[in-house]
């Protein structure tokens, strides 16, 4: 693995070591409160061993990337130019694989940009987040205050982060690694995908696009994935057994498998 530095982002490489090498990178955009990190764990050596160069990068104010100013200050647009940076500073065009708020970055990218190929992982409805949010409310209300706390850098216990992110059993020395990795989130950032920067779908390019959900997911849960997936004329398909943080569960080979399939079927 390879940490380069793209101006002032951070961008985690996984390059392919054997003779197969695929012709189209990947480029894996994360969701709020985390950074590129999550994606290190197990998806960019594994896509890496596939034949596919894969890279991650840590949006603004996240990870080791820039933080010039308050992370409250980083809006969606922000993050879609960090996207857009990266993006022209790699040797070929990527797909774009983007998880939860990373799903919507890629989505508003795709108003300014095209791509060979996108994969949205329980992303952002382009609806926005209110229903998710309305969802939470009634049916995890504890829930919903905890995840406001981490965005606001308070201290919610382990155990609503294991409600948040994962179905499957986790160790708690892992579970207490992510939770040091996780972070606060922008509320700028949070507002955009409530309300006031949501993507408009008839000024986006329309590359192949692959939807995916989560079974068990509470934070983007499969009525909103299917939303996504009617929106830009695809079908969803919702994984079993999983959590929110798909990446990260234990079947998370699953999630990675269905993402190389489909790229192959591309000849991407």
């Amino acid at each position: 693995m390879n940490t380069n530095r793209f101006g002032d982002l951070e961008v985690l490489c996984h390059a392919p070591r054997g003779a197969q090498i695929r012709p189209t990178p990947l480029l894996f955009v994360h969701g709020a409160y985390a950074g590129a990190w999550c994606w290190d764990e197990h998806f960019l050596p594994w896509f890496a061993a596939q034949g596919w160069t894969s890279y991650a990068l840590s949006l603004s104010g996240h990870g080791a990337s820039r933080r010039g100013h308050a992370l409250d200050a980083f809006s969606i647009d922000d993050y879609v130019g960090d996207l857009a940076e990266v993006i022209a500073k790699l040797p070929e065009p990527p797909v774009l694989i983007g998880h939860s708020m990373g799903g919507m970055v890629v989505q508003k990218y795709l108003e300014r940009g095209d791509a060979p190929g996108v994969v949205l992982l329980s992303a952002v409805p382009p609806q926005g987040l209110m229903g998710s949010a309305m969802g939470l409310m009634f049916k995890k209300p504890n829930l919903l205050v905890d995840l406001n706390r981490i965005m606001g850098g308070g201290s919610p216990q382990l155990e609503s982060l294991r409600e948040a992110l994962f179905h499957q059993p986790i160790e708690q020395e892992t579970l207490l690694r992510y939770y040091r990795l996780s972070q606060p989130e922008s509320h700028r950032a949070i507002w955009d995908m409530t309300l006031f920067n949501l993507p408009r779908p008839a000024l986006m390019h329309r590359p192949p696009m692959l939807v995916l959900g989560a079974e068990h997911d509470h934070l983007i849960p499969p009525d909103q994935v299917m939303m996504t997936a009617a929106t830009y004329g695809r079908q969803a398909e919702i994984l079993p057994g999983l959590g929110h943080g798909m990446m990260l569960e234990r079947d998370w080979p699953l999630v990675a498998r269905r993402i190389a399939d489909w790229l192959l079927e591309r000849d991407l």
